[in-house]
């Protein structure tokens, strides 16, 4: 595997994230490694046809809550932002699977870690911005900045949202 991150890809106009808010997040992250690593590696070696429910990660991510759950999708986003090749084929389909999943709770640093990892890894993992913008659709507008959100469905090759008028919009 080779990483697709390098001194140049790295992103220093975001704010950074307070310290002890990382330190919960690697914390969180490495209570699920193991079992993910576990997980992707008899994915591999299994038919990729089955369905999600009956693999080794469908059976980790049932086994999970809410906070697991996004441990875990941050965990295997992060990997697969890492290590982007076809090694990472179970860890991109958890990182889908995570990211179908509504109401799990996702905070407002959570996603901009998320975003962060993905500017990081470049154009080469095409799938960097799936988690952290489904993510990003649980929070209220309030709690993440639209221009940061756009900024990352733009690099994500999304359309922009679009614009209603304020007079055509419902109260």
């Amino acid at each position: 595997m080779a990483s697709v991150v390098g001194p140049e890809t790295m992103r220093s106009d975001h704010p950074p994230l307070d310290r002890a808010v990382l330190q919960g997040f690697y914390r969180r992250m490495r209570a699920v490694a193991p079992a993910a690593v576990g997980a992707i590696e008899r994915d591999r070696a299994d038919d990729p046809t089955r369905s999600f429910a009956d693999t080794a990660c469908g059976r980790l991510a049932r086994s999970l809550d809410h906070d697991g759950l996004r441990a875990l999708g941050m965990w295997a986003h992060h990997w697969c932002m890492r290590f982007y090749d076809d090694d990472t084929l179970p860890g991109l389909r958890l990182v889908r699977e995570i990211a179908g999943r509504m109401g799990l709770g996702w905070t407002a640093d959570e996603v901009r870690w998320m975003l962060r990892e993905s500017y990081a890894a470049g154009p080469a993992a095409e799938a960097r911005f799936t988690l952290p913008l489904a993510a990003a659709r649980e929070l209220a507008p309030e709690q993440f900045p639209a221009a940061e959100l756009a900024l990352a469905r733009r690099s994500a090759g999304e359309p922009p949202a679009a614009v209603v008028p304020r007079q055509l919009r419902r109260s």
